[in-house]
């Protein structure tokens, strides 16, 4: 049998500085941790690892450090200068701000551009040079049943205030009907945004409009259409150029009146220089007839031919009896195309009649036609 002894039971009586001990946590054996476990050798803390050499190289390449830094600090500093100087132009007016500049160039350009555009699509009407009726060779190309049908672009009166760059662009948008209120004027709509839209952009309006309004101080180069390139005069090796229509120096006279809404209320002696009034008529002249019946822009003079006595004078009676798509007015031109003076030829509307005092004329082949619609309206008179 195994003798089994209880395990003894404090009392009370023990010594309490043993049951103090007991209580405590185990206390852990002091321990010698050595420093060469963190730290370089001892040669190497003695100079930090740097030799003489060393410290030189770095004294060195902190010295052109700094140069290159100040290097740096003295180049953007003068390129912001510099540019600050060529963006906004330098003081005193010694240069031209890149703005500016671009600007005057992106002008020129679209000068270039709308010259092409009108001669490509605006002169047929109006004129190489915008003269309408009064270019050098309107007799001719009327006689040719090629006249020009539109007014006068290319006068100071009407490039000063009227042909402002908004009012030109309503008629490129609009049509001819916005110039005088005719539903059926010939001129189309340009513009593509235009109701029907028309075959030219906004970049095509800005430029057609820049050239319109182009100032005659300025010299430009006629550029090929297709390739942007100069065009060489093959007579002289030189590029060929044009100048704009408007006159920066013109001035109206004090006592003159606006330029008229509507054009037609400015023409007056469309055959004569200088627009005076009717020439007074003999009524013993023989008379010759023209009539514009109604619908007469499309169908042309009843009259095709007429007839007059050589060396004789008489009076043309001009019967516009159109009231649908005028105005008309006659003009008779010689076989050299030089319109023959016959007093005021003002365009009216009909129903109305107009009489004309004729000078003798020479025997020759005349003709005559309406300035307005000149490709329908038109005759021929034999004198003989």
């Amino acid at each position: 049998m195994t003798d089994q002894t209880p395990a003894p039971v404090p009392d009370g009586t023990s010594d309490p500085a043993d049951a103090t001990q007991e209580r405590l946590p185990a206390t852990i054996p002091a321990q010698t941790l050595s420093a060469d476990r963190f730290t370089a050798p001892p040669s190497v803390r003695a100079v930090a690892g740097l030799t003489p050499q060393r410290s030189a190289g770095i004294v060195r390449q902190s010295a052109a450090a700094r140069w290159v830094g100040f290097l740096t600090v003295i180049f953007v500093s003068l390129f912001i200068v510099g540019y600050w100087f060529y963006e906004l132009g330098a003081p005193g007016g010694l240069s031209t701000p890149a703005l500016t500049a671009e600007l005057d160039k992106q002008q020129v350009t679209d000068v270039e551009r709308g010259y092409n555009l009108f001669e490509a699509n605006c002169a047929r009407c109006h004129g190489p040079n915008g003269l309408g009726p009064n270019e050098p060779d309107a007799a001719a190309k009327s006689a040719a049943g090629q006249g020009y049908i539109g007014p006068q672009l290319n006068a100071q009166e009407k490039l000063f205030a009227h042909l402002n760059a908004q009012y030109l662009r309503n008629v490129l948008t609009v049509g001819g009907r916005y110039v005088c209120g005719n539903a059926n004027s010939l001129m189309p709509v340009w513009s593509d945004k235009g109701n029907p839209p028309g075959p030219l952009n906004y970049r095509q309006i800005d430029e057609l409009i820049a050239f319109l309004r182009a100032t005659s101080n300025h010299t430009y180069e006629m550029r090929d259409a297709s390739t942007n390139e100069p065009i060489i005069d093959p007579a002289t090796g030189k590029v060929k150029t044009f100048t704009g229509w408007s006159d920066p120096n013109y001035k109206p006279a004090p006592s003159s009146t606006p330029y008229p809404d509507c054009y037609l209320n400015a023409l007056t002696g469309g055959a004569s220089p200088s627009g005076g009034p009717t020439a007074s008529v003999d009524p013993n002249a023989p008379v010759v007839t023209i009539t514009a019946e109604n619908g007469a822009a499309t169908a042309g003079f009843k009259e095709t031919t007429l007839s007059a006595k050589a060396d004789t004078a008489f009076t043309l009676t001009f019967d516009n009896q159109d009231a649908t798509t005028g105005p008309h007015n006659v003009v008779i031109s010689d076989p050299s195309g030089t319109a023959v003076a016959m007093g005021d030829t003002t365009f009216f509307t009909g129903p109305a009649k107009r009489n004309y005092a004729v000078p003798a004329l020479k025997a020759g082949t005349y003709s005559y036609l309406c300035q307005v619609h000149p490709t329908t309206m038109k005759g021929t008179l034999e004198v003989k």
